[in-house]
């Protein structure tokens, strides 16, 4: 089932990520470590939401996993912060996170992204058929 990771420690936007998802009709799933991480993205995570202020949680580890699992390249991640921290959003930009946000605009953003997480997959295949003509 289509699902979020989220990565945060911070109860009150753990909190408020919670409601907006029942609001979209997402299921959350918590991760702290990145095997964690991981094992959700592989069960049809679509989204992986990050607290990048954490120093309690491996954030950075848990996105540089998931973007060295080429099977995985699909899953959007987007990290948050306080804007105050520079060298944080540079640290999540390199581990490969889709998208870095300070927190008000990630407050704005959250039910975009809920309800992108939520959407279903459009696949498009393109079949070229080819006639051989025999001589």
């Amino acid at each position: 089932m289509p699902h979020v990771i989220t990565v945060v420690d911070d109860l009150m936007f753990q909190s408020r990520i919670r409601e907006a998802a029942r609001g979209a009709g997402v299921e959350i799933r918590s991760a702290r470590t990145p095997k964690d991480v991981l094992e959700a993205a592989r069960d049809g995570g679509r989204l992986v939401l990050v607290d990048a202020d954490s120093s309690r949680l491996p954030w950075g580890e848990a996105v540089a996993a998931l973007r060295a699992d080429a099977s995985l390249a699909a899953v959007t991640v987007v990290a948050f912060l306080s804007h105050v921290h520079a060298e944080r959003a540079e640290a999540a930009r390199a581990a490969g996170a889709s998208r870095v946000l300070g927190r008000g605009a990630f407050v704005q953003e959250l039910p975009r992204l809920l309800a992108a997480a939520a959407a279903p997959v459009t696949v498009t295949v393109t079949v070229t058929v080819t006639e051989e003509n025999d001589r």
